[in-house]
């Protein structure tokens, strides 16, 4: 049980003596959480080379890696059977090494208790403990300077924005040469770097993530609401704060960037909306989700993309439904439905749910590739925007390719999306005209 999540931690303490109780606030086996404990193995088996933590900002990285390396040079089991006594400390400034690493909050200094704490001698920019282990503090600025030096462990922090990071990097893996299990813990918010993805991808690496919301109690009152409000959805907020590794896909139509010069906060007035609905040809588990976009014209010929609420698993019935309240909480003109899955059953299944809805059915005679082109070139030209945030549907948008998805499944979300904003600004009945005419 890791009572740090419980919200117990004082109450339990006042059980024990003060000594006692004082041995266990250093006992980080009892307070960490399951993320901020290094796994028993890699992927493949073996014990672990690399331990990756990507995790949001304030998510207890920081806290995480100075309790590692406090173990290690302590020889605390099940971190290390004895002490680590040659530790690299390497952060992109030497700056960063001090005030985050060693003196920050959550840094070296503060997490151990009296009598167990090193000494820091900026000069020589090391840290001794009393029985003799030394963590030597390196700058990523200057690679060379790890040539030399030999370590039994090292910990690296905020890899992701290293200026210098494949240099680096490969000059302290010739230096991991001592010991018996040489081994680096690396700590960072994710960036799509090549280095970063290059060993997440080794089987080696074993991996831990962390978003900010699991650190919560530990953060000031209000942070988190005001951060998630302002970021939560978005390219930044999801790295940042989730601790996703968000990238584009080469020869993706849409790119991350892109989209988030094109969000806003609210639409306009609305001359028209439409729902489209991308239907699955099945509702079984695995199957394809159904494509469900609303979006609206403006009076000047502007498209924004209102809500969407695709989803997997859903009945026919269940899909008209969640189709036909979006009609009606939009106040909708009509419902576009995609009819190559099912024909007039589309028609027959919305009807069935309410047969005042106007349904408009369209049907595809190009492939999703080329019915997406039109579509993109309107974001080029910043005639589409966002009014919100919409994760899925974006990450679709991002990794579509001629080819398609990445991960091969079709793009229901983005197949929606196409059919709406055709038939509000590239179809034969894409004219603005005034609501309610």
């Amino acid at each position: 049980m890791h009572c740090a999540t419980t919200g117990n931690r004082d109450a339990l303490l006042g059980l024990f003596s003060e000594p006692v109780a004082a041995r266990l606030l250093t006992d980080w086996e009892i307070w960490a959480r399951p993320d901020q404990l290094p796994p028993e193995t890699a992927p493949d088996g073996r014990p672990w080379a690399t331990w990756l933590v990507l995790g949001g900002r304030g998510a207890g990285k920081t806290r995480a890696g100075a309790e590692w390396v406090r173990a290690l040079a302590l020889g605390r089991p099940p971190f290390a059977t004895r002490p680590v006594l040659r530790i690299a400390l390497i952060a992109e400034t030497m700056a960063d090494v001090r005030e985050v690493m060693v003196e920050g909050v959550s840094g070296l200094l503060a997490v151990h208790g009296d009598g167990e704490r090193p000494r820091w001698e900026p000069a020589r920019r090391r840290l001794v403990w009393p029985n003799g282990a030394v963590a030597q503090g390196f700058s990523a600025e200057d690679p060379e300077s790890l040539r030399g030096p030999q370590f039994e462990a090292a910990w690296l922090d905020e890899l992701g924005k290293w200026r210098r990071d494949e240099a680096t990097f490969d000059m302290l893996q010739f230096g991991l040469r001592l010991g018996e299990r040489p081994r680096q813990m690396v700590t960072t918010t994710p960036r799509p770097t090549a280095l970063i993805k290059r060993l997440m991808a080794d089987p080696r690496t074993a991996l831990s993530r962390a978003p900010t919301s699991l650190n919560a109690r530990n953060l000031a009152p209000g942070f988190l609401e005001a951060v998630l409000a302002r970021y939560g959805g978005t390219r930044l907020g999801r790295q940042e704060l989730e601790g996703e590794l968000i990238e584009d896909r080469p020869g993706a139509l849409w790119t991350r960037a892109a989209l988030e010069a094109l969000r806003e906060d609210a639409a306009p007035p609305l001359a028209r909306v439409v729902v489209a609905v991308d239907p699955p040809a099945s509702s079984r588990a695995g199957a394809d989700a159904c494509g469900l976009v609303c979006a609206g014209l403006d009076g000047a010929g502007g498209v924004h993309v209102l809500e969407d609420a695709s989803a997997a698993g859903l009945s026919p019935a269940a899909w008209a439904s969640r189709a036909v309240a979006l009609h009606h909480r939009y106040s909708a003109d009509r419902v576009v439905a995609e009819v190559n899955q099912g024909g007039e059953m589309v028609r027959a299944v919305i009807a069935e749910v309410d047969s005042a809805v106007p349904v408009e059915m369209v049907r595809a005679t190009r492939g999703k590739y080329l019915r997406a082109e039109p579509v993109a070139a309107l974001y080029e030209q910043g005639r589409v925007r966002h009014a919100g945030r919409f994760p899925a549907l974006e990450d679709e948008m991002c990794d579509f390719t001629p080819e398609g998805l990445s991960n091969g499944r079709s793009p229901d979300r983005l197949d929606a999306l196409v059919w709406a904003v055709t038939a509000l600004a590239l179809g034969e009945k894409a004219r603005p005209r005034v609501r309610g005419l």
